[in-house]
């Protein structure tokens, strides 16, 4: 699994932390529930390294991206890291639904991310051969692998 995780990402950038003016946020805090929504409907969208539509195909910060995109009208860079660095840390127990989760499946922070739902999972785009799907964030895998949540809500 760890293999098929890490066709997520694509080069990590040279920081994980970015100035505040660099912070992204999404335009309406209430857009939290309408970014799961949509995520949601994308369960069983095929996987595609560097994917960045459902017609071809989404990897994990594709499908991120392209939720913030049709949801928000933001958008976000096509890399996992870097969304990291734009979006604010928050807390794993103030995580709301909207929320970005982010996990290190490749030895490096930020490697794998995906959309917190609620209730303890989060939507991803897993691996190639894959699809879209719902997981625990309390698997044996993931628990292990959390790099933290954070967030484009104000």
């Amino acid at each position: 699994m760890l293999i098929l995780l890490a066709a997520c990402t694509t080069s990590p950038p040279r920081t994980t932390t970015a100035p505040a003016r660099d912070l992204t946020r999404l335009p309406d805090a209430s857009m939290g529930n309408d970014v799961v929504v949509f995520a949601v409907s994308l369960v069983d969208t095929g996987y595609r390294f560097g994917g960045r539509n459902p017609e071809a195909g989404l990897d994990c910060s594709g499908m991120v991206s392209y939720v913030m995109e049709q949801v928000a009208g933001v958008r976000l860079p096509h890399n996992a890291a870097e969304i990291a660095a734009r979006a604010r840390p928050v807390d794993r127990e103030k995580m709301r639904p909207g929320d970005l989760v982010f996990f290190n499946t490749m030895r490096r922070p930020f490697s794998h991310m995906g959309i917190y739902i609620g209730d303890g999972r989060f939507v991803h785009a897993p691996s190639t051969n894959g699809a879209v799907r719902i997981e625990r964030l309390d698997t044996a895998y993931f628990a292990q692998r959390f790099d933290g949540a954070r967030t484009l809500l104000d």
